[in-house]
């Protein structure tokens, strides 16, 4: 039998097999090597250490394999933390930058209008003594930054803010995402459980996660479709269910994972630019597309396609100078 590399095709149909064992992985490999005993020669059809030799290669390769994975997906974790991180920093600099600079252009004046100025605040003290008051907390609330919140839509109140990975944090679980796919941490109500306590239920638009014999703790609908042969669960330090799920539409951002969850606005998302370089140029393209039209729809500008719009009517008016364009509007 020829041993061949990682294999997809077969999934779908592996995926549907382990939902039907509550007894979790231990159960479904019990049912893999019952059916080699029964319907194949493999523990006797060669020497004797064969068998157990096959099994243990086949593991110790997937084993490295898993370890790698999860220590690559650590390190993008980390690399994007850092570079949010970094991004803080820098924006911390340039405002504190931006301060000093006020500053020194506040005290580059002369001596001679220093104490013209001077005179002149003493001068509407002595007159009005509440009023400088007054001035002073006027000129405190026009120095007053807003906050470096930007200004939401209508629709966009009341949303909330992502978190650091760009999902949410609710009571019972938290989610982050990318573009390409979403991770979901649920710590479990038992301090101590095993993979076979869990139950885990994808389809393409609903997600059931819990305990045997609790309640769900995760049970709805998905707010957008998943790709059922690319999402897995995982069990991690024996207390917290780590599922991992791919998009089907991997263009947009989640604004919450569960329809009833409540939504994050998602224009506040903070994409990861490095990975803008693992797209294909067609994909890359659209997704710069998308973040543009999203900058110039915060800042109250037109998007790329009203630009289009506009290009096209000044072109079509100054080829039809004879027009009455005065009334024109463009939706």
């Amino acid at each position: 039998m020829a041993v061949t590399g990682d294999d997809d095709r077969f999934d779908g149909m592996l995926l549907a097999m382990a939902q039907q064992h509550e007894g979790g992985v231990q159960q479904l490999i019990d049912t893999f090597f019952s059916f080699l005993r029964r319907k194949t020669d493999f523990f006797t059809g060669a020497e004797k250490g064969r068998a157990e030799q096959l099994v243990m290669d086949s593991l110790k390769k997937h084993q490295k394999e898993a370890i790698k994975t999860q220590h690559k997906k650590q390190e993008d974790n980390e690399a994007a933390k850092k570079a949010r991180e970094e991004k803080k920093r820098k924006e911390a600099e340039k405002s504190a930058a931006a301060a000093a600079s006020d500053t020194a252009e506040i005290k580059e004046i002369t001596d001679e209008e220093a104490e013209q100025l001077q005179k002149q605040i003493d001068s509407k003290k002595s007159e009005k003594p509440e009023s400088s008051a007054d001035a002073k907390e006027e000129k405190i609330t026009e120095k007053k930054d807003p906050s470096d919140d930007e200004e939401e839509d209508e629709d966009d109140k009341g949303k909330l803010k992502p978190n650091s990975g760009n999902g949410c944090d609710l009571d019972k679980y938290s989610w982050t995402q990318t573009l390409q796919e979403l991770d979901v941490r649920v710590p479990s109500p038992i301090k101590k459980i095993k993979s076979r306590d869990v139950i885990v239920e994808f389809t393409k638009r609903t997600l059931k996660v819990g305990l045997k014999g609790h309640p769900p703790i995760i049970n709805g609908e998905l707010n957008k479709e998943i790709k059922l042969e690319e999402s897995f669960w995982t069990l991690q330090d024996s207390c917290i269910i780590v599922l991992n799920m791919e998009k089907v539409n991997q263009m947009e951002w989640w604004s919450r994972l569960l329809v009833t969850d409540p939504e994050i606005n998602t224009k506040k998302v903070q994409p990861e630019n490095s990975k803008l370089s693992d797209l294909d140029g067609e994909t890359r393209g659209m997704v710069e597309k998308m973040m543009y039209d999203q900058r110039q729809k915060q800042m109250g500008l037109p998007t790329s396609d009203d630009q289009k719009k506009q290009e096209m009517l000044q072109k079509f008016m100054a080829q039809h100078p004879e027009m009455d364009f005065s009334k024109a509007q463009i939706n």
